[in-house]
């Protein structure tokens, strides 16, 4: 190579660095093992390192940084994943794992399993993240690995979901022959943004929110710790004040501790932390929402079910959700056409007219006011009565195309307009149906009838099925009647040729 190499390089080279290297100043995320200060990769701004042994925690790191878990017993509000029964602590005491793939949202501790298993494993731990890395600096992590099988090494990409298939598909060789053990981190469903081989090849392990007990826990031991925490300040907090503050930042222990540590060196040594300094976190309070991850879909779909369902409550609240979390209001209205003709249709015709008005009212009037009209078509979608006979029959009839042969336009229902086409009969006997009583004439639209439509009892549609039964009747005595004279009937009244 022609350019210097990143610092891990010379570590995967020589191990005996992990050993005597002096531990230069440090940053790290909240759940991370110390990150060197070195200098940065030529390539791509240093994004990989080689994790060091463990020193006690500096002063100038932020208190995220200072409180990391140092085992995978310091790890909160996991213990799905931490129990000593569970898989994953069997798989790292057994030190027989493959690759893992941790998926969660962020600052719920997927750094900290990756560093702590590397920790107990006594593993080579090399950390990129996607985001900065690239094919060139991939190569040659997994080609300097391949020179030290004796010793694997323990490989986490952070935010695995930013490396395209092609990068993905380079990890594919050295994780079947195990010269590399792969931990991914992602806060995006693998399903969707993970290679199905590399998936296949994986545990994957979901990662909950911290519960709002586990953050205020955390926050509560860095007050008291004098080693690595806030101790020294000699602060205090009600447990009401952390709970209100782990509340704050919706499960992200990394936000908390932040959050905490700016409070507290806004105050002087010994204040009491109360209320009154969260009022600015309060007010300036993000909602854990972004548009292309799983907190999107899993808003959307909770909005649409509760308007399904009628629950009116519901859906104002994850309407709210959203506009706060800075979702598209026309994506929002989007949905809310979707929702009045899927969901309510014949049962309340007014709302697809309401919901495409809400739609427009998004184009030209925008945010913020804006969301009183998603918010009018949301109670009346949710309160309206409910019918999926639309749904239903659209369905049918694509499955009625799809299967067997397509039936063929009946002759008399054919355009008749050209010459040709008058030769060929088409359009002959049509009748035209303003002409016959309730407009039912009794000819066929389709030579082998079928049922499609399926009116349900509910709302204005209860009167669509009493409708469509007495033109069901009045159209077989029509036919009945033709067949006893042994001859098609005509209109009761003259009337223009029409087409």
């Amino acid at each position: 190579m022609k350019n210097a190499c990143p610092p891990c390089l010379d570590i995967l080279r020589d191990p005996s660095t992990l050993v005597s290297s002096p531990m230069p100043p440090e940053q790290t995320d909240l759940f991370g093992s110390p990150e060197p200060a070195s200098a940065p990769s030529s390539r791509r701004g240093g994004s990989v390192r080689a994790s060091l042994p463990p020193t006690a925690p500096s002063a100038a790191q932020p208190l995220a940084a200072r409180m990391r878990p140092r085992s995978l017993a310091e790890i909160v509000g996991q213990e799905h994943l931490t129990a000593p029964d569970g898989l994953l602590a069997r798989l790292i005491a057994s030190n027989r794992f493959g690759s893992l793939l941790f998926y969660g949202p962020p600052g719920c501790g997927k750094t900290s399993f990756a560093e702590a298993i590397a920790q107990q494993t006594g593993s080579r731990f090399v950390r990129i993240n996607a985001v900065m890395s690239n094919v060139a600096e991939l190569r040659e992590i997994l080609a300097l690995a391949r020179r030290t099988p004796e010793s694997p090494t323990l490989l986490f990409i952070d935010e695995l979901h930013r490396f395209n298939k092609s990068q993905q598909d380079l990890l594919l060789p050295d994780v079947e022959e195990g010269y590399v053990r792969l931990i991914g981190a992602t806060t995006h469903n693998p399903g969707f943004y993970v290679n199905p081989p590399l998936l296949s090849r994986s545990h994957l392990f979901r990662l909950e929110p911290l519960p709002a007990a586990a953050v205020a826990s955390v926050l509560a031991r860095a007050l008291a710790d004098t080693e690595r925490g806030l101790g020294n300040r000699c602060h205090t907090a009600d447990a009401k004040v952390l709970a209100d503050l782990a509340t704050l930042c919706d499960g992200d222990l990394r936000r908390a501790l932040n959050a905490l540590e700016v409070i507290a060196l806004s105050l002087p040594e010994a204040s009491p932390i109360t209320e009154k300094e969260l009022e600015v976190f309060a007010r300036e309070r993000r909602i854990r929402y972004d548009a292309d991850e799983d907190e999107h879909y899993d808003t959307i779909s909770a909005f649409i079910k509760s308007c399904r369902g009628s629950d009116p409550d519901a859906a104002m609240y994850w309407l709210a959700k959203m506009i706060e979390g800075g979702e598209d209001p026309r994506f929002i209205a989007r949905r809310l056409v979707i929702l009045a003709s899927e969901d309510v249709g014949l049962a309340d015709a007014l709302a697809l007219p309401l919901a495409v008005a809400a739609h427009q009212a998004c184009d030209f009037v925008g945010l913020p006011e804006c969301e009183y009209a998603l918010a009018h078509a949301t109670v009346y979608i949710a309160c309206a009565p409910k019918s999926n006979s639309v749904t239903l029959a659209i369905g049918a009839a694509h499955a009625a195309v799809k299967s067997g042969a397509v039936q063929p336009v009946p002759v008399h229902l054919r355009d008749k307009g050209g010459q040709a086409s008058k030769r060929m009969g088409h359009g002959k006997d049509y009748r035209y149906a303003h002409d016959w009583p309730e407009n039912i004439t009794g000819q066929l639209y389709l030579d082998q009838p079928l049922t499609i439509y399926t009116p349900k009892p509910v709302g204005l549609e209860a009167k669509v099925a009493d409708r469509l039964a007495r033109w069901r009747a009045l159209r077989e005595q029509i036919r009945q009647e033709e067949q006893s004279q042994g001859r098609a009937s005509r209109a009761p009244a003259a009337s223009p040729p029409r087409t």
